[in-house]
């Protein structure tokens, strides 16, 4: 009788484990804001027009891409694109640097999985 109650213990804390570190991961996976999928989702719409199935890949999309590049990093890549189309010296910064290219490079490349997997 003590064995199973030992038993029904540990069944418990691993249990328990495995929820936790589930949460973690799930956590880690969803590290983009609603906000900014929602921004994602409603400009891709705009290009791919407003239907159910664009909806679909969409989301499908930014889905990929969240798995694929930090929300950290999408956020500075955003802003490296957003940033170079201003005119003059100033969006010329954004342009030339290594790191702005490689976290542009890197944003694109994630689209491109996402256009791949979703479209």
């Amino acid at each position: 009788m003590m064995l199973l109650q030992g038993a029904g213990r540990l069944g418990l804390v691993l249990a328990a484990a495995a929820a936790a570190q589930f949460a973690a991961g799930a956590a880690e996976l969803n590290d983009y804001p609603t906000a900014a999928r929602a921004d994602y989702v409603f400009a891709c719409m705009k290009t791919n027009g407003e239907t159910r199935p664009a909806l679909e890949k969409c989301s499908c999309s930014i889905d990929v891409i969240a798995s694929i590049l930090p929300y950290d990093r999408y956020i500075a890549a955003e802003a490296v694109l957003s940033l170079s189309q201003v005119p003059g010296r100033f969006g010329a910064m954004f342009q030339s640097p290594e790191q702005a290219r490689a976290a542009t490079n890197d944003l694109r490349r994630a689209q491109a999985e996402g256009e791949v997997r979703c479209f």
